[in-house]
């Protein structure tokens, strides 16, 4: 049987009737969208309805949930802006401060354990590297003092000039006094207490060097060499800022960073380190020998109590 004889069999008409008979009008069978689904506009409200606005639902996310960037760093711009103002309103100029601390720290330095250190490694190992560690700790001790007494201006003027001029006025006659009591031989004394604490020290670095020689042998030489001189240097770093911590040197640095200008109090701070301290590397156990520390001691007392009176008899200023 092929596909003709089948085809006769059974009608098209039969199997598939018509599909106009079949389905009716597509508008008979389903009515309108319009009939059947109200217009969207009535049956979903506009979305200006059913959600609020993001404004008013949500409160602006710049001023409830997060604080402006911007308003932060003109705060902040504000806060330093007063800071420098307050500063370059103080009457004191570069000069003043760099008078003030060069001779304050001349007058305190001078004898000082920070000054025989200097003197009796400047003996034993080269003066450079002596030197340099020295004033390194010297040098970064000033800054942060001075930062201290700088950030203290936040502080009402009234207030820390006062406060500087009473501790410059207890310094001047804690030194005085001491000055007064001191033996006449003070600065030996001071001396040989140095020198015994830095022989020790040595000591203790000469056997680990001799223990490392024997495990190593003479190979490395060179980089042994170079370290010893790194050594020296942390050293004489390491011994110079522990011994000006929290001496009246610093103090004092402190306090005319407050009253005065802090560059000028630095720079003049630092210069008169260096030159203690290149004293002190050149010919410190001559200069020991000749210069009497309780005179010092006397002379810088004065010095204090100098700047105590002038900030008493100037005033705070505006």
């Amino acid at each position: 049987m092929n596909v003709t004889d089948l085809m006769d069999l059974f009608p098209s008409s039969t199997v598939v009737p018509d599909l106009t008979t079949m389905f009716s009008d597509v508008d008979t069978v389903l009515p309108s969208m319009s009939t059947v689904m109200p217009i969207m506009s009535n049956v979903v409200p506009s979305m200006s309805t059913v959600i609020p606005e993001i404004s008013t639902l949500m409160p602006e996310l710049t001023t409830t949930f997060l604080p402006e960037t911007t308003t932060a760093a003109t705060d902040l711009r504000s806060w330093l802006t007063d800071l420098v103002m307050k500063r370059s309103a103080i009457k004191g100029s570069f000069w003043q401060g760099f008078i003030a601390s060069l001779s304050v720290v001349i007058v305190s330095e001078l004898g000082d354990k920070t000054f025989f250190i200097a003197a009796i490694m400047a003996m034993k190992h080269p003066r450079v590297i002596v030197f340099a560690g020295a004033i390194s700790a010297l040098v970064f001790m000033t800054i942060l003092s001075a930062a201290f007494g700088w950030i203290a201006t936040v502080i009402p003027r009234v207030y820390t000039h006062y406060i500087s001029a009473a501790l410059f006025l207890i310094f001047g006659l804690k030194m005085l006094r001491d000055g007064w009591k001191m033996d006449p031989n003070e600065g030996q004394e001071e001396l040989e207490e140095v020198q015994s604490e830095l022989k020790r020290r040595e000591d203790q670095d000469e056997k680990e060097e001799t223990l490392d020689m024997l495990e190593q042998g003479q190979a490395e030489n060179r980089r042994r060499r170079r370290n010893a001189l790194i050594k020296i240097f942390l050293q004489a770093a390491s011994l110079t800022f522990l011994a000006e911590w929290g001496d009246r040197s610093q103090l004092a640095t402190v306090v005319l960073a407050t009253r005065e200008d802090a560059v000028g109090v630095v720079v003049g701070g630092s210069l008169g380190h260096a030159l203690c301290t290149g004293l002190a590397v050149i010919g410190g156990r001559m200069v020991a020998q000749k210069i009497s520390v309780r005179t010092v001691t006397i002379i810088g007392g004065l010095v204090f109590l100098f700047f105590a009176v002038s900030a008493l008899i100037i005033g705070p200023g505006e």
